[in-house]
């Protein structure tokens, strides 16, 4: 075993007292879900700006992209809502003629949508503002800070994974 992995293997000093019984927000999975709602807040004021969107409906808008037209329930799947949830939304969307709606030719029980060309150009811009803010954010970081970065993030995602998965498993 290289000494690298024994480092991050060995077990860690058992913490003070006090930390111990830090406040939540003091954990590492509160920081990262301020940082992660700071950013969907500051992305959902500049897609409302830009493109007029909500956040539900940006969030179909970002998931139909460039695909080719997709049911009605694939996309409710995509975005992690109910058809019912997002029907308000896509309705929205149709009556502002960014998304249009098709009856699928093999199933005609089954609803098609896609993005039309306005919807595409909303799209762009949302995709240009996140590379932007990607750009802006991890340039604080230097290249060998921002590889380890995210390599800790894919560990780190990995492990909470495996965490979810024995919750699933148990409850």
């Amino acid at each position: 075993m290289s000494q690298k992995l024994k480092k991050q293997t060995s077990p860690r000093p058992a913490p003070d007292h006090d930390e111990a019984l830090a406040p939540i927000t003091a954990m590492m999975s509160s920081r990262l879900m301020v940082l992660a709602n700071l950013l969907k807040r500051g992305a959902m004021l500049r897609y409302k700006r830009l493109a007029g969107l909500s956040s539900v409906e940006f969030g179909l808008v970002a998931s139909m992209g460039r695909r080719p037209p997709m049911s009605v329930i694939s996309l409710a799947e995509a975005v992690g809502m109910d058809k019912g949830q997002i029907s308000r939304a896509l309705a929205e969307l149709v009556a502002r003629k960014l998304v249009a709606k098709a009856a699928n030719p093999r199933d005609n029980r089954e609803v098609l949508v896609c993005l039309t060309r306005t919807g595409l150009a909303a799209h762009d811009a949302i995709v240009a503002g996140a590379q932007e803010r990607n750009r802006r954010l991890l340039e604080q970081l230097g290249q060998d800070e921002l590889k380890l970065f995210l390599a800790q993030i894919d560990r780190l995602t990995e492990t909470a994974t495996e965490m979810l998965d024995a919750e699933k498993r148990l409850g």
